[in-house]
């Protein structure tokens, strides 16, 4: 496992050395072509990711409308986490923008990773809350910029 690719990561940036073997221990590896679905809207969230090369499109489809791209994500990225955490479906698409190579964890490993290495719990799960919020003032900013726009 790559130290560095983990210190690049958001929820995963804070850990020792001995923690991020941890969880290298139970990272796999998948490289995707460009074009690939990562997963779909409405599939059952049971893996989070994280980029090592390349880039992945986090979109969603809007009938009528075709694809939306909501961001490209590049190395270091997590994505997938909050169905990994609340056991809901997939929010959106992820496709491989480009050819990548992406780590990922799936939900099983993950729990026992946290539960078995409270600290380590701790450092992730807070993490994960502070990108959950950074995700959200982002949300909010561009609904404020749709609802200016609408009143032109």
């Amino acid at each position: 496992m790559e130290r560095s690719l983990l210190a690049q990561s958001q929820i995963f940036k804070d850990l020792t050395d001995d923690e991020a073997e941890s969880v290298g221990e139970i990272c796999e590896i998948i490289e995707l072509k460009a074009g690939e679905f990562i997963f779909r809207e409405g599939d059952d969230g049971d893996r989070l990711y994280i980029i090592d090369t390349g880039e992945v499109r986090i979109s969603r489809t809007i009938p009528g409308a075709g694809e939306e791209a909501l961001t490209v994500l590049r190395r270091g990225a997590c994505f997938g986490e909050m169905s990994v955490l609340d056991r809901s479906s997939r929010s959106t698409d992820a496709i491989a923008h480009m050819r990548c190579r992406l780590l990922t964890i799936g939900r099983e490993d993950f729990r026992e990773l946290l539960d078995s290495d409270r600290e380590l719990g701790y450092k992730v799960l807070w993490s994960v809350v502070h990108l959950v919020c950074e995700r959200l003032r982002m949300t909010n900013d561009a609904m404020r910029s749709l609802m200016v726009m609408a009143m032109f």
